[in-house]
């Protein structure tokens, strides 16, 4: 039997919530994400026009679902090292600051952990730049 490929992705998006940013985009122009850390609106990702939310050097770019960058809160992301983060859609009103929120959908984070085999490719120090 061959072995599965490892996944390294730290941030991975259902088809429902591809389909929900296609129509947002479609709405709204280029998307962002943040997951959120639990103040106003729980633990919810939260979408937004690409831009209007302030990164900065406490927050950690884990990826993109759907051609959208996709961060979260450094100090959170160390709780949540060890697993992958699965954006889907589920029925009910989004955050209130998010851009699903009309729609009567929202975005919602499912999780899974990481293999030993793909957490220790994750923890592994980058590969030095070869000398010039």
């Amino acid at each position: 039997m061959l072995d599965e490929p490892l996944d390294l992705r730290r941030v991975t998006a259902s088809a429902a919530a591809l389909a929900l940013i296609d129509e947002l985009r479609a709405r709204h122009g280029a998307l962002m994400f943040h997951q959120s850390g639990g103040c106003c609106d729980g633990s919810a990702p939260m979408c937004f026009p690409e831009g209007s939310f302030l990164v900065g050097g406490s927050d950690v770019l884990l990826g993109e679902i759907g051609g959208c960058p996709f961060y979260m809160g450094r100090a959170q992301f160390e709780y949540w090292r060890h697993t992958r983060l699965i954006i889907d859609v589920v029925e009910g009103r989004g955050g209130m600051f998010s851009l699903e929120g009309p729609t009567g959908r929202r975005f919602l984070t499912r999780s899974a952990l990481f293999s030993a085999a793909e957490q220790a490719l994750l923890d592994a120090p980058p590969m030095a730049a070869p000398p010039t």
